[in-house]
C-alpha cells in the first residue's frame, strides 16, 4: 500500500484540480510497458532515433507524449522513440538497463540518490558545460530545483515538469472556534498543543504508519534548526553526520512534540494512502497537518466545502526560535529530472540535448501542466497561475509557486535523496523515533552506520 502513497508523492496528482482519482492512481496498478514514438517504437527505438523511457498515468503521460510528438514533428529525421512503463516496472527496468549499460538516451527520474548512483557508475552525461552554454534555459528554471540534479558540484540532469512542496495546513474553523492564530514559530506550535488537547481536538493529524509522513517533520526541523547543510553533510557521506548537534536537537524537539501528545491518538496505525489523515483535518478532529501539496486536490474533492468554502489555511513551515535555517526553505519534490545516458551515441546525445533546449518546458508544455492543476518548475508563470478561473485554486497554485520559486533551498525528500538501503533504514528508525522506542542518540548511531550505503 505504501507504493501508492509514494507514487502520489512522486507524480504530484492533484485529484480535484481536474484530475480524476482513477487516472491519478493509474500508474500504480500494472507493469506492462507500451511503446510509442518514431517508427512505432519497440522500446529500443527506431533506427536514427534517440530513446526515452517514462511513466504512464494521466495527466502526466499525455503531456509527456505531446511534448515528444511535437519535437518529432519538427525534427522528422532525428526523432525520439518512447517506451512507457508503469511505476514499479519502470523502477526495475531502468535499474537493470543502467546496470547493463543499455539505458535509454533520455533517463527520466527523481534526481537525488538515484541520480548519484548513476553518476558514480559513470552512466550519465555531465551537463554542467551544456548549461553554461545555455544560460537562458538554466535561468528559466527555479534555482532551487537544481539541488537534486547536482552531484559533487556538477549538474547531471535537467529539472523538468512540476514542483510540490510540503505544506503546513490548518483548519480555520477550528482555529476560529478557539480564538487561536496560526503558528509563526516552533514555539507557537508547542504552545498550541495543550490548548487543542484541552478541547479534545488533536493538534496534528498524522498518518504515521506510512513512515515517510513522519519524515517530513524531521526534514523541516533539521533545516530550520541547523540549515540546509545539516542534511547535505549526510548526503555527501560525511562520517557521523547524523550526530551533528543540530541533528540531535531536531530529533529531541520532534520527540518533545510526540511526548506532548502533539499528534492524533493512534497515529502509528493510520496510513496516508487511506487519506484518513486528511479527513481528520477537514472534519475538524485535528487542527493542523503537515503534508504534501498533492493533498490539496483530494481534500477539495472529498472534504465538502472545506476547501471551496475557504476553511483551509496553509503556510510554509515556521522558523525555530534561535535556529540557523532560512525560513524560506522548503522540502518535498523540487521537480522531476531528465539525464542523458553516457552510453548513447554522440548523435543520440545531440538529439536529446536538442529536445531539452527546444521543446521540453516550452510554452505549450507549460500551459498543459498548469491546465492539469500543477505548478511547472519554471519562472514567470505566476500570472498564468493567478489567472486560473477557480479563484480558490488560483490562490493555492500561486502559493505553491511562491513557496517553490522563493525557496533558498528546496530539499528533496530524504527517502528519495538517499540510496535505497539507507532510505529504508531511515524510515524504519523514524518510525521507532516517533514511537519513542529509541532515543535521538540511538537514532543517530543507527543512521551513521549506513551513511553512503
Amino acid at each position: 500500500m505504501e507504493a501508492i502513497t509514494t507514487s502520489r508523492r512522486n507524480f504530484l496528482r492533484l485529484v480535484g484540480l481536474g484530475v480524476p482519482a482513477a487516472a491519478a492512481l493509474a500508474a500504480c496498478s500494472g507493469s506492462t510497458p507500451s511503446q510509442t514514438g518514431a517508427g512505432g517504437g519497440s522500446g529500443g527505438g527506431a533506427k536514427g532515433a534517440a530513446t526515452y523511457w517514462f511513466l504512464t498515468g494521466q495527466p502526466q503521460q499525455g503531456i509527456r507524449e505531446d511534448t515528444v510528438n511535437r519535437f518529432n514533428a519538427a525534427n522528422p529525421k532525428t526523432k525520439i522513440a518512447t517506451t512507457e512503463f508503469q511505476n514499479d516496472a519502470y523502477k526495475q527496468k531502468i535499474k537493470t538497463a543502467i546496470g547493463a549499460g543499455k539505458a535509454p538516451t533520455l533517463i527520466w527520474g527523481w534526481g537525488g540518490g538515484g541520480l548519484k548512483s548513476y553518476v558514480d557508475a559513470g552512466q550519465v552525461v555531465d551537463l554542467s558545460g551544456w548549461f553554461g552554454q545555455h544560460g537562458d534555459i538554466k535561468n528559466r528554471i527555479f534555482p532551487s530545483a537544481f539541488g537534486a540534479a547536482t552531484v559533487d558540484g556538477k549538474i547531471y540532469a535537467m529539472p523538468c515538469e512540476t514542483v510540490t512542496p510540503i505544506v503546513l495546513y490548518w483548519n480555520k474553523k477550528v482555529f476560529d472556534s478557539m480564538g487561536a492564530q496560526p503558528p509563526q514559530s516552533w514555539g507557537d506550535i508547542l504552545d498550541l498543543v495543550p490548548k487543542f488537547n484541552a478541547k479534545g481536538i488533536a493538534p496534528f493529524s498524522l498518518g504515521g504508519q506510512s513512515r515517510w509522513t513522519n519524515m517530513m517533520w524531521l526534514e523541516f526541523l533539521y533545516d530550520r534548526i541547523g540549515g540546509a547543510e545539516v542534511f547535505q553533510n549526510v548526503f555527501d557521506g560525511q562520517k557521523n553526520a547524523w550526530s551533528q548537534p543540530a541533528s540531535i536537537q531536531a530529533l529531541t524537539e520532534c520527540q518533545k512534540l510526540v511526548k506532548a501528545n502533539g499528534f492524533v491518538k493512534g497515529f502509528s496505525s493510520i496510513t496516508a494512502d487511506s487519506n484518513a489523515d486528511q479527513a481528520l483535518l477537514y472534519t475538524g478532529k485535528a487542527a493542523m497537518m503537515l503534508h504534501g501539496a498533492w493533498t490539496y486536490g483530494s481534500m477539495k474533492s472529498d472534504g465538502g466545502d472545506f476547501v471551496t468554502g475557504g476553511h483551509l489555511g496553509y503556510m510554509n513551515f515556521p522558523p525555530v526560535d534561535g535556529g540557523k535555517g532560512d525560513p524560506s526553505d522548503t522540502v518535498g519534490n523540487p521537480g522531476q529530472y531528465l539525464s542523458i545516458s553516457s552510453k548513447a551515441s554522440a548523435a543520440e546525445q545531440e538529439i536529446a540535448k536538442k529536445f531539452l533546449s527546444t521543446t521540453l518546458l516550452d510554452d505549450t508544455e507549460i500551459q498543459k501542466w498548469i491546465a492539469s492543476g500543477n505548478v511547472p518548475v519554471v519562472k514567470g508563470t505566476r500570472s498564468k497561475l493567478a489567472a486560473v478561473s477557480d479563484k480558490t485554486d488560483a490562490a493555492w497554485l500561486t502559493f505553491v509557486y511562491d513557496t517553490s520559486s522563493k525557496a533558498g533551498n528546496f530539499a528533496q525528500s530524504w527517502d528519495q535523496a538517499l540510496p535505497p538501503t539507507a532510505a529504508e533504514t531511515l524510515l524504519d528508525n523514524i518510525a521507532k523515533l516517533f514511537q519513542l522506542s529509541i532515543s535521538p542518540q540511538q537514532f543517530a548511531d543507527n543512521m551513521n552506520k549506513v551513511i553512503g550505503t
